[in-house]
């Protein structure tokens, strides 16, 4: 028994050394050029004579693209694979993300962020259902957090580089120092695309660095798992009252992403830091709490097989340290360590939230009903970038916009709460 368990262990380390790390990269580029327009926000709006409720359109376009290819997207990687689908999806966006450096005005600004939706639609369910081709869900848990937390170490990473391009290479061959940070993310971008090609397989049977006895104990595993999911075709995912419980509960949590992700840097300059880099560094903050709890939080929801409670612990703690970021937003030092516990609460939340579809869904039904919750869900991208925008309409509090999103936040705890079964859970015994 204990070298059957022995032997389980060592093949799915085996496993997460070929695959997360790669993943973990290939997502770091993803979210980067998703996000970097919140950083070149602080330039681009002068040189481009854009208002802020134009960025916010802007920012937002971009999940309206995502939004009407993600289903497709992800149909078409189960079609075609995942090695020749993501690569596919990785030089699209790279090439589209550098034409950022063309924008003009509003409306070029516009088609270009909606282009790259259309370009990146599909990759994030995309991965969710390729962890699903190799892991059970008992184990994953802490595999999505590996991969998620490349949205809080792109923060760590990239926000001090970001303003670090921006500072230094500002009118370097005539570009200013927005154009060169899209171009100097979108490259890198374009280089891991032909790269997955090179190194990713689309399933288990393709793996030539794993033995034939470790190929059929993943294989084993995962079929022993779908004998107890109730749901296998496409028309299930639709039909499913569960699948559009999650997409509104993902929503709310997107809404929590983005109108963080877009609006911290602006946040954070609002306190008086004058460089971009040192905005840069003091953004990395609120990301770097968020690795460091995202991963002690997935651990434990793995170790026990409990996913709803967690999540609603967590999200229900992240609008807690929104609404007292603003409460103390004249103190730098605690509205950034409250922010901090408001970025956990909803980049942590993700690898708890993402096990919960495939506790259900199976073959085809995973790979659309993934699509639909982030597709769907995906449109809180487009609502948290406006959420400043249209509340600075009814009220002159610069903080209320974070008590909005709170408030969103709390919304899914709830839906949460009372709306997914207790029984949805990860069967921990195998």
């Amino acid at each position: 028994m204990a070298n059957a368990e022995n032997f389980e262990a060592q093949t799915y380390r085996k496993v997460d050394v070929r695959l997360l790390w790669f993943l973990f990269l290939c997502y770091i580029m993803a979210y980067l050029d998703r996000v970097n327009v919140g950083f070149a926000k602080l330039q681009m709006l002068k040189d481009l004579s854009l208002s802020d409720a134009a960025f916010a359109s802007g920012a937002g376009i971009f999940f309206i693209g995502y939004f009407f290819f993600e289903v497709p997207s992800n149909i078409l990687l189960k079609k075609f694979g995942a090695r020749i689908w993501i690569a596919r999806i990785m030089i699209s966006w790279g090439i589209i993300s550098s034409c950022m450096i063309f924008v003009k005005g509003e409306w070029s600004f516009y088609g270009v962020r909606f282009l790259l939706g259309l370009a990146e639609a599909g990759f994030f369910p995309g991965i969710i259902f390729y962890l699903t081709l190799w892991y059970p869900s008992k184990l994953r848990s802490v595999r999505t957090a590996w991969f998620v937390s490349a949205i809080a170490v792109s923060g760590v990473i990239g926000n001090p580089i970001s303003g670090w391009i921006m500072d230094k290479l500002s009118g370097v061959s005539n570009l200013e120092g927005w154009q060169w940070l899209f171009l100097a993310e979108g490259i890198p971008s374009l280089i891991v695309g032909f790269w997955v090609i090179l190194y990713l397989e689309s399933s288990i049977a393709e793996a030539k660095w794993l033995t034939n006895e470790e190929k059929a104990l993943l294989e084993n595993n995962l079929q022993a798992e779908d004998v107890h999911k109730t749901e296998h075709k496409i028309s299930d995912a639709f039909a499913s009252g569960k699948v559009w419980v999650l997409c509104a509960i993902y929503f709310t949590l997107m809404i929590g992403l983005y109108g963080i992700a877009f609006w911290l840097p602006t946040i954070v300059k609002a306190f008086g830091v004058k460089g971009y880099f040192d905005v840069g560094l003091i953004t990395a903050i609120p990301y770097a709490v968020a690795v460091v709890g995202m991963m002690i939080l997935s651990r434990h929801s793995d170790k026990t097989g409990e996913r709803r409670l967690h999540y609603v612990a967590n999200v229900t703690a992240g609008a807690v340290g929104l609404i007292l970021s603003g409460v103390f937003a004249s103190n730098a030092i605690w509205a950034v360590l409250f922010l901090s516990i408001g970025t956990l609460g909803v980049i942590g939340s993700m690898p708890l939230f993402w096990p919960l579809p495939s506790a259900f869904l199976a073959g085809t039904a995973a790979a659309a009903g993934i699509g639909i919750v982030n597709s769907v869900g995906n449109l809180g991208g487009y609502v948290g970038p406006n959420i400043p925008i249209w509340v600075k309409e009814v009220s002159s509090d610069p903080s209320a916009a974070l008590y909005v999103i709170a408030g969103l936040l709390m919304i899914g705890a709830i839906l949460t709460l009372f709306f997914i079964p207790k029984s949805l859970r990860v069967r921990v015994g195998g």
